[in-house]
């Protein structure tokens, strides 16, 4: 389906509640090209963070790596990603069969992003994707980092779960930065980011994360997904070791104004139910080392939470 003729009736049921836009706000108004001043934006990224479902329905999220030049716009609709994620990764066979996909191309260096929503399949050790949404984004949230070493072919095999472990709900505790991958039938996939001050994240039990959802571009398709859809993904990334954290299950959104007052700067908030939990170490071969927090970062919501500058100080090298 060409999902940039489709009204996505999430996007604006989430601006109506907002009183924001208006008809025909949302992702419909983006089209399929990839503008020529992306393409070597695309080139010289180092990693992508992607979105999927799995053949049972569950949304993860997941990073792909590798040197400048791994991903290539081909054409003007597609993009050729050299790398796959990694062994154990929920989402490293899902696209044996052709589906939707969200490709988040995020430079922490220079705090520049762009997404691309479309239909992707692997091609051997590669996946193609065909986009039909392509958009920038601004910086707002970002965290200034730069990649300081490589160290690829090191993946350990995943550890799953159905619930956080202490050492992972103190990881949560202290990002800083995750990922969101959601997805809706006839409206696609698509990866975004979020951030904030580290303690921004609430871990509220072993299967609960609360997240407080902060002013962005109005266009709510993360939002917008998940009215339609509640599955969800999540990825935490230890941007030191390479390690990630990936959580499926399901989210939904509170607008309760005692609630989100809570969280200073929080337009709504977000609480997560997990489903499942697949942590891999070493998964990433990226190592990043931390410059600055984004100047437009609300303070966290607990004054007791971790105030160091990575998400990762916890971990083990």
């Amino acid at each position: 389906m060409d999902i940039r003729n489709v009204e996505h009736e999430g996007e604006q049921a989430i601006q109506r509640q907002a009183r924001e836009g208006g008809p025909g706000w949302g992702s419909p108004m983006f089209g399929p090209e990839i503008p020529h001043g992306f393409v070597p934006f695309i080139r010289d990224q180092r990693m992508l963070v992607i979105a999927g479902a799995d053949d049972a329905g569950a949304v993860w999220s997941t990073v792909v790596d590798g040197p400048a030049g791994f991903a290539q716009a081909a054409d003007e609709r597609t993009v050729v990603i050299d790398a796959l994620p990694a062994p154990g990764d929920p989402l490293r066979e899902a696209f044996r069969t052709e589906r939707d996909i969200g490709v988040l191309a995020l430079q922490p260096q220079t705090r520049r992003r762009i997404r691309m929503n479309g239909v992707a399949g692997r091609d051997g050790n590669r996946l193609v994707v065909r986009t039909e949404q392509v958009l920038g984004n601004c910086p707002k949230y970002l965290q200034t980092r730069t990649v300081k070493q490589s160290v690829p072919g090191a993946a350990e095999p995943a550890v799953t779960g159905e619930e956080l472990s202490e050492d992972q709900q103190r990881w949560i505790q202290g990002a800083d930065t995750f990922f969101v991958a959601s997805f809706s039938p006839g409206h696609g996939a698509d990866s975004s980011h979020r951030g904030g001050m580290p303690g921004f994240v609430t871990v509220a039990g072993p299967r609960t994360i609360v997240w407080p959802d902060y002013a962005g571009n109005q266009f709510y398709m993360t939002l917008g997904n998940m009215h339609l859809n509640p599955a969800t993904g999540l990825l935490f990334l230890d941007w030191e070791n390479g390690h990630t954290l990936q959580l499926t299950g399901q989210g939904r959104i509170h607008w309760d104004p005692a609630r989100v007052q809570k969280y200073p700067g929080a337009l709504r908030v977000v609480e997560f139910d997990i489903a499942k939990v697949v942590q891999i170490d070493r998964a990433s071969s990226l190592r990043w080392a931390f410059h600055a927090y984004s100047r437009v970062n609300p303070p966290a919501r607990a004054e007791d939470q971790p105030t160091g500058p990575t998400a990762s100080a916890h971990r083990q090298p």
